[in-house]
This record gives structure tokens, C-alpha cells and sequence, in this order.
């Protein structure tokens, strides 16, 4: 019998004990506690922390409020109409320019955040149009800055000096979608862009946008002065820019997205005590694929903390989780050899990231792959090859604020 059975069993003799000596009101008062008390108990049952993760064939999505929704982000019909033509507009600017439609997507995401991806004549001091730029630092002139299709290619390709950089300055394609966004924009809110992608992607299909179109992350622009040398940890084009860390395996041998995941090593730091052995958790993990139960819906990191476990993981987003939480001696960047047992992470282009649990010969038991909540057992090469994600490295399942 599981919680919610003995609450519901202990309800139903509640019940009848209140109706023979209370009286039908004050039972009626005690049975709705009994169930905002279930309520909290469900919450405690699947208390750990929020990870990312999404529908099948797509990693998670904040919505177009960061909270989930319809792709609408509220706009009206007459607001939407004006979304779905300057999404054209802008679409158009980056097909012109051999663009891919990820850069199309990035673009849309940044102008619902910063106008609602209306043409607006107002803003934060000098801030006009579309992707508020500002006619005080060399974006162009009011007027110019208004021309949708002027200000959608000064966001993509910047000024002809290089100055203020557009997105294709940047080693853009190997970022966040949020995080290319922020890195044209400059924003007092870095984290605006992401939650929108949601909303861009359904204006994106109503306009008939192909954001799956191929294209050139950095196409010759005639006129401009050379480009953007590679900063802050941007990528350069050999692959071994600052900040880049050559993904190798065991062997040496350069790692390349969609190939096979292999064993390594078992064994973990002193300082990894979980509540379940290793052997347990892959066990539990299984198992809870067996049930094909939906219960964990965006909830990757959640998930790994609880076949481990623990209640909750302690942290926020699976992201984190490795860039922050897990100390570097235990974070194995691009390695493709995780033991058993291993922490495997990606960056998804969302806030939050994805983690799972390698189970050997090249699978992880993942949330949200096959179905929806539902855990699965399937090759590691998925979370890349279906949600188009970045694997970043694998880590122990070490929880150090886990409870």
C-alpha cells in the first residue's frame, strides 16, 4: 500500500467515524483538510528538484511565460497577425543571408522577449523596434532602426566595422539558444530569451518557417571589415579556441556527436555515498521504466536523485548541477566512456539542460524520450540525435546537497 492508499483508506474511516458524531459540516470541514493534506503529501512524494527535459523528440520548454503554455504568450488576434508578418520579415533577412532556420529561431526568441516581436516605436531610453536596439550606440538611425528588415540583418550580421557585433561575430551555434540571444543583446536580463521559445516556434509554424533549414553558421558578409575574433570562451573554427575542450574518450580518439557511448571504468570517490548502491539505482531505474508510469515529466534531475535515493537532488536545474555543483575532479568534459552507474549531462539549448543515468552498453535510462513522464531505456546517442542537444560530459552520482 502506497501513501496515498493508507490516506485515502484512513479518509474513507475518518469520514464515517465524523458522520456519526459530528455531523455532516464539520466532516465535511475535516475531509477537505485531509485532501490539501494529500495534496502536500503528493508534493513530497516527487519532491526533488526541477530539471529539463520535454516531450518526445524535443527537450523541455519554459513556455512563452517560463511557466509552460499554449505558444500564444497571451497576444491577441490582431497582435498575433503582426508576430506571424514580422517573423516573415525577419525569416526572409536570414534565408537572403544563408542562415539556418536556428538562427531564424534565436532571432525570433530574442524580439518576443524584447518587444513581442512587434515593431514598436518606444522603449528603455533610445530603445526602438523590433530587437529594441538603440540608435545612441551605433545601431542605425531611428529610422533605420524601425525597418524591420534593417534591424533583423544588423541582428544577425551587426555593422560592417564589426561594431556593435551581430550574431554571426559570435561562435554562436555552440551556445545556448538563450545564450546567443544575450551575447547580441546585452541585456540586464540574460536569462529573458530561452523561456520564449516555446511561443517562437508557434508563430514560426503558423508563418511557415522551416527552422530545421540547413545553412552557414558564418556567411561571407560583402563589405564587412573581417570577422569578430573568437572571445569569452567562443569557439573558434578549428575547434580549439579558448574556452573549448576537445571532447576525447579513453583512447584519445576525438568524440563526435551521434557516436556510440562504450564502458569505462567502475568506481566513484570516497566522498560519493549515496542511499542506493550503484547496482540499486540502475535496478530502481529499470524498473520504473518497466511501469511505463508518466510521473516525470521534466523532472530528468529529479529522477537520478530519487534512484539514487534521496528525496530531493538540491538542485534547481540539471545544468547547473555539473557546471556548478559537481566539482571539476569529478565533471569528465565530452568523455564517452562513462561507467555504469554515471551521470551523463547535455545542454539542450534551455535554461535547464538534461541529465540521465548510464545503465551500460551505451544506454541511459531517460525521462521524456519515448514518452511523456514516462522513463526509457535507450541508447545515449538520442538525446543528440533526437533533441539535437550538446553533450557536455558524464560526472559519479554525487549529490552533495541532496536530502
Amino acid at each position: 500500500m502506497n501513501g496515498r492508499e493508507a490516506l485515502a483508506l484512513a479518509a474513507g474511516g475518518a469520514r464515517r467515524a465524523l458522520m456519526v458524531k459530528l455531523g455532516v459540516p464539520v466532516a465535511a470541514l475535516f475531509m477537505a483538510f485531509l485532501i490539501l493534506l494529500g495534496a502536500f503529501a503528493g508534493i513530497g512524494g516527487r519532491g526533488a528538484s526541477a530539471a529539463a527535459c520535454g516531450k518526445p523528440g524535443q527537450p523541455a520548454d519554459d513556455g512563452a511565460n517560463g511557466r509552460g503554455g499554449d505558444g500564444t504568450g497571451g497576444a491577441g488576434k490582431e497582435l498575433r497577425a503582426r508576430q506571424v508578418q514580422n517573423a516573415k520579415i525577419i525569416d526572409q533577412v536570414a534565408k537572403d543571408g544563408k542562415l539556418p532556420g536556428k538562427a531564424t529561431l534565436i532571432a525570433l526568441m530574442t524580439a518576443l522577449a524584447e518587444s513581442q516581436l512587434d515593431n514598436i516605436n518606444y522603449g528603455d531610453r533610445d530603445s526602438l523596434g523590433l530587437f529594441q536596439q538603440q540608435w545612441s550606440t551605433g545601431w542605425g538611425t531611428k529610422e533605420q532602426i524601425m525597418d524591420p528588415k534593417y534591424a533583423a540583418h544588423m541582428f544577425f550580421f551587426g555593422g560592417d566595422s564589426g561594431d556593435p557585433p551581430g550574431l554571426t561575430d559570435y561562435k554562436w551555434e555552440n551556445m545556448s539558444l538563450n545564450d546567443a540571444a544575450q551575447k547580441v543583446q546585452r541585456s540586464g536580463f540574460p536569462d529573458a530569451y530561452g523561456p520564449k521559445e516555446t511561443q517562437a516556434r508557434s508563430i514560426a509554424k503558423e508563418a511557415g518557417i522551416d527552422l530545421e533549414r540547413a545553412g552557414d553558421n558564418h556567411p561571407d558578409q560583402p563589405g564587412k571589415s573581417g570577422n569578430k575574433p573568437a572571445q569569452d570562451g567562443d569557439k573558434k573554427p578549428d575547434g580549439k579556441g579558448p574556452g573549448n575542450c576537445d571532447a576525447t574518450g579513453t583512447g584519445g580518439t576525438p568524440a563526435k556527436p551521434g557516436e556510440p557511448f562504450h564502458d569505462g571504468a567502475s568506481g566513484w570517490p570516497a566522498k560519493v555515498a549515496n542511499r542506493r548502491s550503484t547496482a540499486d539505482a540502475i535496478a530502481w531505474a529499470r524498473a520504473e521504466a518497466a511501469s511505463h508510469r508518466a510521473d516525470w515529466y521534466q523532472k530528468c534531475l529529479a529522477f537520478t536523485s530519487i534512484a539514487y535515493g534521496w528525496n530531493f537532488s538540491g538542485t534547481d536545474y540539471a545544468i547547473d548541477h555539473y557546471t556548478q555543483v559537481m566539482p571539476k575532479d569529478m565533471r569528465h568534459d565530452g568523455d564517452r566512456n562513462p561507467p555504469p552507474g554515471a551521470l551523463m549531462f547535455w545542454d539542450t539549448g534551455h535554461r535547464a539542460g538534461h541529465v540521465a543515468i548510464y545503465v551500460g552498453e551505451g544506454k541511459i535510462a531517460s525521462n521524456d524520450i519515448e514518452g511523456r513522464g514516462e522513463i526509457a531505456i535507450v541508447p545515449a546517442t538520442e538525446i543528440e540525435t533526437k533533441w539535437s542537444a550538446k553533450y557536455l560530459g558524464w560526472s559519479p552520482p554525487y549529490y552533495p546537497n541532496a536530502g
